[in-house]
């Protein structure tokens, strides 16, 4: 009987570990301050999965709407496109950076001035589970 309980705690337990959130690690948020009437803005960031994980969608009460971009550049011209979702490889910092993949913050409600702070949440998911993960980006002025 002690063994059976024993063998049922320790399935219940790794069952338990698997479940738990997915270990993102998120550093160096950041917004992008704006100018009076603009109406979106971009977040940068920096995300460190331990496991295989994936960003799939963004959202802030800062704006109506946010998204996940790509940014190049084809025969000269810089493109910017929405991604699905955002791969974040087990060990290996993924940047989102200007000129780059970032976040795009849409119909923003108000002027985002250097030194405020908005919200940003990050959904990821790990083997077909969802998690939120809140930061708080800084707004910076960049030249």
């Amino acid at each position: 009987m002690v063994r059976t309980w024993a063998l049922m705690m320790a399935i219940l337990l790794s069952q338990s570990s698997f479940a738990a959130s997915p270990a993102v690690e998120v550093s160096n948020v950041w917004a992008r301050a704006t100018v009076p009437g603009q109406k979106v803005a971009g977040v940068y960031l920096e995300l460190r999965a331990q496991r295989p994980t994936r960003l799939v969608s963004v959202k802030s009460a800062a704006s109506a709407s946010a998204e996940i971009h790509s940014m190049s550049v084809e025969a000269g011209v810089m493109k910017m496109r929405q991604l699905d979702s955002l791969p974040l490889p087990a060990g290996e910092t993924v940047a989102l950076r200007p000129n780059g993949n970032h976040i795009m913050l849409l119909d923003i409600k108000r002027q985002l001035k250097p030194g405020d702070k908005i919200p940003v949440t990050l959904v990821v998911e790990e083997g077909g589970k969802r998690w939120e993960i809140t930061v708080e980006a800084e707004v910076r002025a960049v030249q």
